[in-house]
């Protein structure tokens, strides 16, 4: 039998748990759950199923209930339990709307019970229950569909798809354009055979309003509607962010029309899983299958919130990656080949999408079949696994990185020019193995269509109705728009010829203001029609579309922005498309230009690199040329085309190659001249620099060959800076280096506008502007926060007057990015802690070092109990003790080593709790006015030598409690001023750290109650002589605070005449030294530190005499320190 319950908190969140004793038997334990049931969402007539395991000593007892219901048919609800596994399962048959329920599982042994609740959802799928077809009218099935078919999405399964009327559009598109970027309308369009883009779009645009209208019933906002994805594990999701005004509002999904039923948590047996993340929804298909293809939708209630399709192309891996070992700073390649072309397949690695970049190289072949991932320039963090993945097919495998044993140990290893891994096959034998297989397969296709195709038209005509020919014809206006129309089925007349495109179009780049043409050659003569992003053209200003036979050519008059777009033509079922693109001719810009004509100076052996920035532009092809030879990709020779500027790499330099390289431009035109002037001023140039010229004479019949100037003209007269002084390091840390510099000597007569600062990072040749010459540094002093720390520099500097640059400064002395070695410090630590106990203790410590110190923990000079855990970050060190107990009461000592020095600091940390009461209090009057108080110690004055007593008085005349005594470290203590005729109360209380205990309450004093015997002058009386000699009522304790601590030391003393006390320190009185601070209170005589120190340490003796004699008492003071922990257990053990 108990008196009350405990509520216990468990390990696992919703599990609630009633403990029935307050202290359970060693190696007993209550009820708890490790693993909860999982709330399920299922359809009407599937096996839903809950599954727990539970803990506890004695072994459980499980039973399940629900809130609305009984649970006792065992037809309905069975209850498993598997021993191997440790899993109890409640299994609901063929489950009914009616067992939607809360259910409640219980665990129960003899110490206490455990409880969770989960929660049923069942869809219903109900037009099988005679009650629904009761409820709707026959005659409704043809008329609102919304209201008859509940909670059912508007794209219905295939078994349900009533037969297609001609002209009719497949729901499925609407709800695909739905919830599809725009990007994507014109493929969508293109798969339903949809070719008035203009009238879907108005279509589209009403929709989607009545759309919005619906969901705004259910949702605030709707956004990041990501479509469905294969991911590196091998799952399939997509995902949708939204408000629910009412977060329990129902959710269901739905496949090609088809109620999913999924679970909330990933199970083990569930395939499809919808997991909340805030707002956002995350719907997972596991296990993925061909038959997992076809169209998502998520619902709200009755509302489409989101529309996505899945699509498996019938693709497989012929040859798989394989494992890599690469040295560090060397290339690794994965490689495969597939079944089929396939345009893009999805590389991970680590679990992490990898795109096209400086550290990925993504190759595709021509035929589509090779698929090659390059990670460059591996490193140790590059190790882990990398997939590929193409539809629902993938592959993985290990990337090792090993170090290079030859570099000498802190420094960075060369940058290597070779390749790692590969499939180790023949992968361009098997490649083209399966593109002739891929085409024989072809050709059997045409054959087969060509011999249907003759056959037909070798039977006779067909004895049917006319109408019924006409409908078979109509069929292919709603076949899927192709841009080159591959062999195509027609059964008609063998002399009517298939029209067919001959010539289509391609993508092209149009120059600004001049004109463009498209063209389209057919073999037939055929109309057709113009599309622009959509949208129908006609002949307009600026535009002219003209038919020349079986030619359809469209001509833009002058080129403008607005004209870039994709451009298609139709005819028909056949089409063709091209993007255009308008631009200008690119030009350089002149610093960019005078840069990279300055040489290059590289040692024999290394690496070269040369850059060359340009304005972005779309279909911008760059050419590198030495020697008035293109410089192609492959071998030494590695080039890199960003978006605004193109990189050269010669490897490996030999002192042949010296020779001038240029990039390949375009001339700019200024303007034109009149006939009659023969001179043109050009202003748009820069100081100092030099331009070359090209006239040209033109007439109504064309231009004449060009007038080209012989030297380069300069700009003004260019006089670049003497170079200034080399850089000097004032400080470096690890983000970032302070620099200075002196001005130059010489800066030819033209005044200095600032500087240019460069930067060399070592093993590489390449000189990195800090600042652009335009935007130049003023002053002689810099602070460069482009670093990476750990990586070693050097710096120059170029001085810029208004003719640029000048010649760079000798390199500075080579710096590496890192903090200044430095001993380690402590900042502001805490030296005492005080923790109530079965509570955790964090003990946090920040520190500073350079380079970082080893750092080591001690208790009591001892090493850490494996219970004590120990987290080290950068700058911060914590000792975290779980759930502590008073055994953990020491003083923590924290040591920080590194090469420069080492430190340590102590911690006290005292476990305590809230002191328990003292003993029963006694009283006893020796003397008149005076009461003489004492009581047994609290049972924590053993454990806490930091415990004290508080006294209070209460009488009957003030009737308040008022503090008479405080930091009592005696059983004893003598109340003055006790007046007759008044009652007295006493209370006793004990205090620590953590605060006051409950009191012990005194017996009452009153007027006639224990008080020395009084006598009137009538009466006997005897001559009472007080006097005494001084004595010792309570000695001095020994103490051993730790440094920095405050210290109290208390004695009691009596005699008559009252004594004079006096206080020593190793025989020196200190009664007139202002470090101690020194009271006596009606014999109560006390000592207080603020903050003691080692010195001090020694025996402290007090001396009480008067006329009657002399008492001493003396006792010994240990400040206590790391050096001196030791002795003082040596010492206590003498008394």
């Amino acid at each position: 039998v108990w008196t009350h319950k405990l509520k216990k908190k468990s390990k696992v969140p919703g599990v609630m748990i009633t403990q029935y004793i307050e202290t359970l038997p060693e190696g007993k334990s209550h009820p708890d759950f490790t693993r909860k049931p999982i709330a399920l969402t299922i359809q009407e007539g599937k096996l839903a199923f809950f599954k727990a395991i539970v803990i506890g000593d004695p072994k459980p007892t499980v039973t399940w209930s629900r809130n609305n219901g009984d649970v006792s048919d065992t037809s309905r609800y069975q209850s498993k339990y598997d021993p191997n596994s440790n899993e109890h399962t409640f299994e609901m048959p063929n489950v009914s709307p009616d067992q939607a329920d809360t259910y409640k599982c219980f665990a129960t042994n003899e110490y206490g019970r455990a409880m969770v609740t989960v929660v049923l959802n069942v869809i219903e799928v109900g037009y099988k229950k005679n009650k629904a077809q009761q409820q709707q009218p026959v005659e409704a099935f043809d008329g609102n569909f919304k209201t008859l078919l509940t909670r059912k999405s508007k794209v219905r399964p295939k078994a349900e798809q009533p037969e297609k009327k001609e002209g009719e559009i497949d729901p499925k598109f609407w709800e695909l354009l739905l919830s599809a970027d725009k990007k994507d309308y014109e493929s969508i369009c293109s798969e339903f055979g949809v070719t008035d883009f203009r009238w879907m779009l108005k279509k589209l645009n009403e929709m989607k309003k009545e759309r919005e209208e619906e969901q705004a019933e259910f949702v605030k906002n709707l956004s990041n509607l990501k479509p469905i994805q294969v991911s590196a594990d091998g799952t399939a999701s997509f995902e949708i962010d939204m408000d629910l005004i009412d977060p329990s509002s129902r959710i269901f999904l739905y496949k090609d029309g088809e109620m999913v039923p999924y679970t909330k948590e990933l199970g083990e047996k569930m395939k499809h899983s919808l997991k909340q993340v805030g707002r956002k929804y995350i719907f997972s298909i596991r296990d993925l299958l061909p038959d997992d293809a076809g169209l998502y939708q998520l619902d709200v209630e009755d509302v489409n919130m989101f529309t996505t399709e899945f699509k498996i192309p019938t693709v497989d891996f012929l040859v798989k990656i394989q494992e890599v070992k690469a040295m560090e700073r060397e290339d690794a390649v994965f490689e495969c080949v597939l079944s089929n072309p396939f345009s893009k397949i999805l590389w991970f690695g680590k679990n992490l999408p990898l795109e096209q970049s400086d550290k990925y190289d993504i190759e595709v072949s021509e035929d589509k079949l090779i698929h090659r991932l390059v990670v460059k320039d591996c490193m140790v963090v590059d190790k882990g696994i990398y997939s590929a993945c193409a539809g629902i097919k993938s592959c993985n495998a290990w990337l090792i990185v090993e170090a290079d044993k030859d570099t000498p140990k802190g420094k960075k290893s060369a940058r290597k020019t070779t390749r790692a891994g590969g499939s180790g096959v023949d992968v361009q034998k098997i490649a083209q193995e399966q593109h002739v297989k891929l085409e024989k397969e072809k050709e059997e296709r045409i054959e087969q269509v060509k011999a249907a195709k003759e056959a037909a038209a070798a039977a006779p005509p067909p004895q049917e109705p006319a109408p019924k020919p006409k409908k078979e014809e109509a069929k292919p206006s709603k076949t899927p728009n192709m841009r080159l129309p591959a062999v195509r089925v027609k059964v008609s007349d063998p002399q009517v010829v298939d029209s067919e495109i001959i010539s289509g179009l391609s993508d092209m780049y149009a120059l600004r203001g001049k004109p463009a043409e498209l063209i389209v050659k057919m073999n037939t003569d055929c109309d057709g029609t113009w599309f622009k992003d959509g949208e129908k053209l006609t002949s307009s200003a600026g535009i002219s579309i003209t038919k020349d036979g079986t030619a359809h050519k469209l001509t833009i008059q002058s080129s403008a922005d607005s004209d870039s777009g994709l451009y298609r033509f139709m005819s028909g079922d056949l089409s063709t498309q091209a993007k255009v693109t308008v631009g200008g001719v690119p030009e350089f810009d002149p610093d960019d230009l005078h840069k990279f004509s300055k040489p290059v100076i590289v040692r024999v052996g290394q690496n070269a690199t040369f850059k060359m920035p340009f304005p972005p532009q779309e279909s911008l092809e760059v050419s590198w040329f030495k020697d008035g030879t293109e410089i192609k990709d492959g071998g030494g020779v590695k080039i890199v085309k960003e978006p605004n500027h193109s990189r050269l790499l010669l490897r490996d330099c030999l002192r042949t190659d010296p020779s001038p390289l240029s990039i390949e431009n375009l001339w700019t035109k200024l303007g034109d001249v009149s006939a009659d002037k023969t001179s043109y001023r050009d202003r748009n140039v820069t100081h100092g620099k030099k331009y070359n010229y090209r006239i040209f004479a033109e007439n109504p019949e064309g231009l004449s060959d060009a007038l080209e100037t012989t030297d380069s003209i300069m700009a003004g007269i260019m006089i670049l800076s003497g170079p200034p002084g080399a850089p000097k390091v004032v400080s470096a840390s690890k983000i970032s280096i302070e620099l200075t510099w002196t001005p130059p000597e010489d800066d030819r007569g033209v005044p200095i506008i600032g500087y240019q600062l460069e930067k060399r990072k070592k093993d590489t040749n390449q000189w990195i502007a800090l600042n652009q010459v335009n935007e130049p540094i003023e002053g002689e002093h810099y602070i460069v926060k482009d670093v990476t720390e750990g990586a070693e520099y050097e710096f120059r500097v170029s001085a810029i007057n208004e003719s640029g640059a000048g010649d760079p400064s000798p390199p500075s002395q080579m710096v590496c990015a890192k903090n200044p070695n430095m001993r380690p410090c402590f900042k502001d630590p805490e030296d005492f802690i005080v923790v109530r106990a079965g509570n955790s203790v964090r003990v946090k410590v920040n520190y500073e070092a350079e380079p970082p110190p080893q750092i080591t923990w001690l208790k009591d000079d001892e090493p850490l109990s494996p219970w004590i855990n120990v987290i080290n970050t950068e700058g911060m060190s914590q000792l975290v003790i779980p759930s502590s107990k008073r055994s953990d009461s020491a003083i923590y000592t924290i040591k920080a080593k590194n090469s420069v020095g080492e430190a340590s600091f102590d911690i006290e940390v005292r476990v305590t709790d809230e002191p328990k009461s003292p003993g029963p209090v006694e009283l006893e009057q020796t003397v008149y006015g005076k009461v003489d108080i004492s009581w047994a110690p609290s049972p924590d004055e053993e454990l806490d030598d930091r415990l004290y007593y508080v006294v209070a008085e209460h009488d009957s005349n003030t009737r308040v409690w008022k503090t008479i005594a405080d930091r009592l470290f005696s059983n004893t203590f003598t109340a003055i001023n006790i007046h007759a005729g008044r009652e007295y109360h006493f209370r006793v209380y004990a205090k620590n750290d953590m605060g006051l205990s409950d009191p012990s309450q005194s017996p009452t004093w009153g007027v006639n109650s224990n008080k020395v015997q009084m006598f009137s002058n009538g009466g006997y009386s005897i001559n009472v002589n007080f006097e005494r000699p001084p004595s010792i009522l309570v000695p001095l304790k020994v103490h051993a605070p730790p440094k920095g601590y405050q210290l109290y030391m208390t004695c009691a003393v009596r005699g008559f005449p009252t004594p004079s006390v006096s206080w020593y320190l190793d025989d020196i009185c200190i009664n007139s030294d202002n470090n101690y601070y020194i009271t006596n209170a009606y014999g109560v005589c006390s000592l207080y530190i603020l903050r003691v120190r080692p010195k001090d340490s020694g025996e402290y003796k007090v001396v009480a005499v008067n006329s009657l004699g002399k008492a001493e008492c003396s006792t010994k003071l240990l400040v206590r320190g790391k050096d001196l922990i030791k002795s003082w257990y040596l010492f206590s053990s003498m008394f």
